[in-house]
């Protein structure tokens, strides 16, 4: 039907794996629903799109809400697009049955956010000495040359905004699926905040 869904970060514990602990992280994946079925003739590409976690009508715009009602799909806070597998119908439940144990998966989300940091923190530069009147313990240093190119080259590392950026974490495996709960367990850390929105796909490297 897809090569994946949408789900929601819960966070992480750790479970017994043949006689061995192993960190995971918890995803409420699914249940998800197919709105929109988006053919070649039609939209010039085949892909399908998913809803995720149901909200009130309210906290929709007029535009969200009525994509939402034309194709009869009730109001959900998220929608993304998914590589068409098969041949998904409007209205089919896409749910977490599709990964199996020991599946391989890519998960991407979305990093937290960290403001403005300097170049230590952001580029984990060394800085300088911290002793009294060094005046160089976290400051970038030299950033370029005088009289040419007289100017700062592009993507110098430089202090800045950092995180709240889409990452995709590849090749995660998964250690269990619970159906029943819709949840799902994958080995290591995925990024975002916990109750952070995720995109859970079929691993391109598996």
């Amino acid at each position: 039907m897809t090569n994946g869904l949408l789900g929601k970060k819960l966070g992480m514990t750790q479970v017994f794996d043949q006689n061995r602990l192993t960190p995971v992280t918890v995803i409420e994946a699914g249940p998800c629903r197919v709105v929109v079925v988006k053919t070649k003739e039609r939209d010039g590409y085949e892909a399908v799109q998913l809803s995720f976690g149901e909200v009130k009508e309210s906290k929709l715009s007029k535009a969200e809400l009525g994509h939402l009602k034309k194709n009869k799909a009730p109001a959900s806070r998220v929608l993304r697009e998914f590589k068409k597998d098969g041949e998904p119908t409007v209205g089919q439940s896409v749910t977490v049955d599709m990964f199996k144990k020991g599946d391989w998966v890519d998960v991407i989300g979305v990093s937290k956010g960290k403001g403005f940091q300097g170049v230590v923190r952001r580029h984990h530069y060394a800085g300088g000495p911290e002793s009294h009147g060094s005046m160089f313990h976290r400051h970038p240093g030299s950033i370029g040359a005088s009289s040419y190119p007289s100017r700062v080259w592009k993507g110098k590392a430089l202090p800045g905004h950092m995180g709240a950026e889409r990452v995709t974490t590849q090749r995660l495996k998964v250690v269990e699926s619970r159906p029943d709960e819709h949840l799902l367990f994958v080995r290591g850390a995925i990024p975002g905040a916990a109750n952070g929105i995720v995109v859970i796909r079929k691993s391109k490297k598996s």
